[in-house]
């Protein structure tokens, strides 16, 4: 893929071009460690980083021109420089220019929504997979180019790389893609150039006031990919709304095509016939325009039969048979870190699970509490940097649903991980009589009491980070996982 810089050039209609405007562009970023000869550099000013004090950088590996707001006096010379008032609002235009287009001509299926958004996706890519039709997958976990997984760093990548990710799907030959598209995507335009086909919501539960302030705001940023879901040219469009959360009927006023529905009640297109949630699986049966369906699934959780239930409207939108759906979903097992059981010969249950907002956690636990003879044992924290309003909020949650709290750290981040523990213990000053409250700030030692003090028939919920391998400090990032803290420690007392 290349273009020459004065194409993109003619895109941006206020601009200053410092230097040589006729050069080959063969690449874009906004990351001066992945610069190569011929990339446009686009130097993003951040919260933390100013993409500007690394124009010398880009320049020493090869960059060809550099987008930016500002020409610094040690600007290197013979590098090209495009001053734009706004560097993010000239990248949004630029780059799907430069990828042509890649979502407007695949099909692409959004899902959002607080929780669920992770198993809903793998969902519909492996039934999409089955009944014939090549499918990249962007997620929380990470990117899906065929059968090559990428590590994924946000729940939806920055403009330019959501972008070239497109690109290299539709060159691979892939049909579909779907993504999360997380709020912070939509209220930051990440998905510019992107026309979306079908749009699934999960729910919308408090998460992210840091960002958006307010549980509306938060609700507006999910609803512009509703809202924009019938512009452009494709046709054969469709929402898909969970009619038990109460921002469906919100966001239904505000889409433009039609919609289908799911839930519990038997006026919605999609609603369960009957389930029975078990400690390892589940049995569904649902009804659906296309007929009835009965799933047996490897996974639980009155939360899954939502996941299930949302899916399988967006895969009905799409065409996609009822055979075609009932035999991917039968023995369906679900993703790494979502209620997975974690098997090291240890004689009660572990579960690890990314629940890391009241909603979440409250839905885990509440499974978690069906399938507990003992006692149910959680072990959880809240991210640093984040929304502190939640930390309270779950505490309480964890204290109302499970037995035994283990306290601890979560992707600390800049802040004082002690500090983010009193925040949490606001809610746990009256710890009922037969409950116990632990609280230790490493969180390798909190999952060793958790595991040394569980007993038989007891459940160790262990939550917040679930496929997540690595742990967020103050001045590094580790390698963290729950799951390999669970095994090793398993393995360790049978030496």
């Amino acid at each position: 893929m290349q273009k020459n810089l004065q194409t993109l050039l003619n895109l941006l209609p206020e601009k200053i071009v410092l230097g040589d405007p006729d050069r080959v562009i063969t690449d874009l970023t906004i990351d001066s460690r992945t610069v190569q000869p011929g990339s446009l550099f686009v130097a993003l000013k951040g919260v933390h980083v100013d993409g500007h004090r690394f124009l010398g950088k880009a320049a020493e590996a090869g960059a060809a021109a550099a987008l930016v707001e500002e020409v610094p006096d040690d600007a290197p010379a013979g590098l090209t420089l495009v001053r734009v008032a706004d560097a993010r609002v000239a990248m949004e235009v630029i780059a799907p220019f430069f990828y042509d287009y890649p979502g407007k001509s695949l099909r692409m299926i959004g899902v959002t929504g607080t929780n669920g958004k992770t198993t809903s996706t793998n969902i519909i890519r492996r039934v999409l997979l089955a009944a014939g039709h090549p499918c990249g997958l962007i997620g929380t976990i990470n990117v899906m180019i065929g059968d090559e997984p990428i590590p994924s760093h946000n729940t939806t990548p920055d403009t330019v790389d959501l972008q070239k990710f497109l690109y290299r799907m539709k060159e691979a030959g892939c049909e579909y893609v779907v993504m999360e598209v997380s709020s912070h995507a939509l209220a930051l335009n990440r998905v510019a150039g992107i026309e979306y086909d079908t749009a699934l919501l999960t729910n919308i539960t408090e998460d992210h006031l840091d960002f958006h302030k307010t549980m509306e705001a938060y609700r507006d940023a999910k609803s512009l990919l509703f809202e924009h879901l019938g512009d452009g040219a494709k046709q054969g469009k469709c929402a898909v709304f969970n009619a038990d959360d109460p921002s469906s009927a919100v966001l239904e006023g505000r889409t433009k095509v039609p919609f289908l529905t799911y839930g519990m009640g038997s006026d919605n297109d999609i609603y369960p016939l009957s389930y029975e949630v078990g400690a390892k699986a589940m049995h569904l049966r649902l009804h659906t325009p296309a007929g009835d369906m009965d799933l047996h699934l490897k996974i639980t959780g009155k939360f899954n039969v939502y996941n299930v239930m949302g899916a399988i409207g967006v895969l009905l939108a799409e065409k996609i048979s009822r055979d075609d759906i009932v035999r991917v979903l039968d023995g369906f097992a679900g993703v790494p870190g979502r209620f997975e059981l974690v098997e090291a010969g240890q004689p009660y249950t572990v579960i690890v699970d990314y629940a890391h907002t009241p909603d979440g956690l409250e839905n885990v636990l509440s499974t978690a509490r069906h399938i507990t003879k003992g006692r149910l044992w959680v072990l959880f924290g809240c991210g640093g940097d984040r929304d502190n309003k939640k930390r309270p909020i779950m505490g309480e949650v964890c204290l109302r649903l499970a037995d035994d709290l283990v306290v601890t750290s979560d992707n600390p981040r800049s802040e004082d991980p002690e500090r983010i523990l009193d925040m949490i213990f606001t809610a746990l000053r009256d710890v009922p009589a037969g409950k116990t409250v632990t609280r230790l700030a490493d969180r390798r030692e909190a999952i060793r009491y958790a595991l040394a003090h569980a007993a038989a028939d007891d459940v160790v919920l262990i939550a917040g980070k679930g496929h997540e391998d690595y742990q967020i400090l103050k001045d590094k990032t580790i390698h963290f996982s729950d799951k390999e803290e669970v095994e090793t420690y398993w393995k360790g007392t049978r030496v």
